[in-house]
């Protein structure tokens, strides 16, 4: 194999696929980036048995081949190389010569012959996205999933598609993410659990622009994203969803109407009063218009009232300020609607299109009489 590319297309499919590198693992292949070299085009593959990417890189084919090289040690080469052209050679016993400039490198490398290669999946009825709306998406809900292996559906997000409308849900015990997005085209419905890591990695490739697209596809197992000069295969993770509709009632005693960066503002002023490992809640006193935000932990208190709009009965709830936090943080709109039934019910943020429904559950406090 002999291949010539400029460092900067190089390195940036390597860190594209490094995504796909397993930490651990006993197949040692899986440790490796394959590089693909045919008549017109250079592939990197890299595959993690669970998360699959292939992505092209421009350059020149001498002669085409390929080679599986150790991923760490070829992208820390690659990524400290001159910024100029690379000139990649492998001769018949995977031995790998890198040059660049004066820097000229010989690294072993092995036969692609047991690299698990992503398996062809049928493309039909693609479900196409903006980058952007991706991106945005993912964003939106993917802080809400579960990292606890033990109960594998919450370490993964729903992805529902019905006529037009795609909605995505995440959750792990304690909140609920929900984004609604109105597609242009309308698919066949859908419902499938795709691994909160994938999006993630996804997420961190995407270039989020408006004008370029993703088309997805679905089959019984897998879900394929495709995008610029890149394939992302991921597996599904298999089981029935949890039924959350039931939960995500529209009732109310209380609502609330508040600068979305005072309430954001106040309660990371409020964090600074809590240690990591504690697990102490805000607590929220809403009275007569009034928007009282207090906390008292072993390392201080503190209380911060903001101005509100506020229809209903009064309330006082214990809130997890993290949970609170992470919804803020996401949300585009200047003001943000919070709505309460009791203090053992949970809170929601929503707007009045449902286009986003974060759902938090209390922590139980102590109100004096």
């Amino acid at each position: 194999m002999k291949i010539q590319c400029q460092k900067a297309d190089l390195l940036n499919g390597v860190n594209i696929v490094l995504k796909a590198i397993p930490v651990k693992s006993t197949m040692p292949i899986l440790g490796c980036i394959v590089i693909e070299a045919g008549n017109q085009y250079i592939k990197l593959i890299a595959n993690d048995m669970e998360l699959g990417i292939e992505t092209l890189v421009k350059g020149t084919v001498s002669e085409p081949g390929t080679v599986a090289l150790d991923a760490k040690i070829f992208s820390e080469i690659i990524r400290r190389l001159p910024e100029n052209e690379v000139f990649i050679t492998t001769d018949d016993k995977y031995m790998t010569e890198i040059v660049c400039e004066k820097a000229n490198f010989s690294i072993s490398g092995k036969s692609s012959e047991e690299f698990p290669y992503l398996p062809k999946i049928e493309k039909e009825n693609a479900v196409v996205l903006s980058q952007f709306t991706l991106k945005e998406v993912i964003r939106q809900t993917v802080f809400s999933i579960s990292d606890n292996e033990n109960n594998k559906i919450m370490t993964g997000e729903l992805f529902e598609i019905k006529g037009n409308e795609l909605r995505v849900i995440s959750l792990d015990g304690h909140r609920i993410s929900i984004r609604r997005i109105e597609m242009k085209d309308a698919y066949e419905e859908q419902k499938v659990i795709i691994p909160g890591k994938t999006l993630n990695e996804i997420s961190k490739i995407l270039s989020g622009e408006v004008s370029s697209t993703v088309q997805i596809y679905f089959t019984d197992k897998h879900a394929l994203f495709e995008f610029d000069d890149t394939v992302v295969l991921t597996r599904l993770i298999e089981g029935e969803y949890y039924h959350i509709d039931q939960m995500l009632s529209s009732d109310y005693e209380t609502k609330v109407t508040i600068n979305k960066k005072e309430l954001q503002s106040c309660i990371e002023r409020a964090s600074l009063l809590i240690r990591e490992t504690d697990k102490q809640p805000v607590i929220i006193d809403i009275d007569n218009n009034n928007f009282e935000l207090k906390i008292n932990t072993a390392i201080g208190s503190m209380n911060e009232e903001i101005d509100i709009a506020m229809e209903g009965k009064n309330i006082i709830i214990g809130l997890n300020p993290k949970f609170l936090l992470d919804a803020l943080r996401v949300i585009d709109d200047e003001t943000v609607n919070l709505y309460f039934i009791n203090a053992k019910a949970p809170c929601f943020i929503r707007n009045q299109e449902q286009t986003y429904i974060y759902l938090i559950l209390p922590v139980n406090i102590n109100v004096p009489a």
